[in-house]
């Protein structure tokens, strides 16, 4: 089978478009035929290996939408042909059961540990597969699975938005940022989002931004403020950390919440703990989804809820490509590799 692969860390023209193996399906497991994979700027990191440590050769990608090709023995469920989404992330040792499954030792991202989605065919245990019945071509399918998972999980479990709640979402127009608006409003909160463009602050209000804020020529927090009457936010959905993420606590009520999800400005925050722990106020971190994230989201996507947001289809040999685009921040959405 053809894949994009890596060999050593570097720009987006270490990935090349190369023959390896096809994996044949090992008892309870899958192989599934990709029919498009998605693209995360974590695989940008990984790619230029400022993240961690990979082995190469090495696949990346975590995100795909594809039909089941062989089953293993002992698989029942699923039939030959049948639409599938497996999950972007699972623990590798079956023995591994904790929730939320992410905090588990042997959890891992598809894309690290394992060679990912980048390629014509996965091989993934059965019961970290979901059938895709959203109705919606590959190309959709395969944005949401990493953005989709961690979008409930940052929102509805751990900042546990409901109705009437007033929510900042980091970066609203990116793939991450534009998820986790689009949960916030399903779940009835009224939200206000950062963007850095016009073209940006257009596809932010296309999704339902109650508020939208240009950090260009806004700071975000005295606008956060005067939204809210001088309260704050109620919670805060930060991708971005670094330098932002102090300002995000800043523009959080008294006893409100911020999740940190991400860390496209920095891996480092410097906190003012008086002011964090006088205002009683909760910073809380989350990675990934379990499978009942996973199921709720698209069950949010089936009811028109929940938006896919395609950018654009590049060719799995193309691989590069979508990382310059992503990596310049020329992307609104998500890129998917079609094999």
């Amino acid at each position: 089978m053809k894949a994009a692969v890596i060999r050593q860390f570097g720009g987006p023209d270490v990935l090349r478009h190369e023959d390896v193996p096809t994996p044949r399906a090992r008892p309870g497991h899958v192989v599934i035929r990709v029919l498009a994979s998605g693209v995360n700027r974590l695989e940008h990191y990984l790619r230029e290996g400022t993240v961690l440590e990979l082995p190469f050769p090495h696949v990346l990608g975590s995100d795909a939408s594809g039909e089941i090709a062989e089953l293993g023995e002992g698989v029942t469920g699923f039939a030959l042909g049948e639409r599938v989404v497996p999950m972007p992330g699972y623990p590798l040792d079956p023995a591994d059961d904790v929730e939320p499954i992410s905090a588990a030792p042997s959890y891992a991202i598809g894309g690290i540990a394992r060679w990912g989605t980048y390629a014509e065919y996965i091989e993934v245990p059965a019961r970290w597969v979901l059938k895709d019945d959203t109705g919606l071509e590959p190309a959709l399918v395969a944005t949401l699975p990493m953005v989709l998972v961690t979008g409930v999980r940052a929102v509805r479990t751990v900042g546990q938005v409901k109705a009437g709640d007033h929510v900042l979402v980091h970066a609203g127009a990116s793939g991450t940022g534009s998820m986790n608006l689009q949960v916030a409003k399903a779940l009835g909160a009224v939200v206000a989002t950062t963007v850095d463009s016009e073209d940006k602050a257009r596809l932010a209000a296309s999704l339902g931004a109650d508020r939208i804020i240009d950090v260009n020529t806004q700071d975000f927090v005295a606008e956060v403020r005067a939204w809210t009457g001088g309260r704050g936010a109620d919670v805060v959905i930060d991708n971005l950390g670094g330098t932002v993420l102090p300002r995000s606590l800043e523009a959080t009520r008294v006893g409100g919440t911020v999740v940190a999800m991400g860390f496209v400005t920095g891996v480092e925050v410097t906190l003012h703990i008086r002011n964090f722990f006088f205002t009683h106020k909760r910073l809380l971190g989350t990675l990934m989804g379990d499978v009942d994230d996973f199921r709720f989201g698209l069950d949010l996507v089936r009811q028109g809820k929940v938006r896919p947001l395609l950018d654009r289809r590049i060719p799995l040999a193309n691989a590069a490509e979508a990382h310059h685009l992503l990596s310049t921040n020329q992307v609104a959405g998500n890129v998917v590799l079609v094999p």
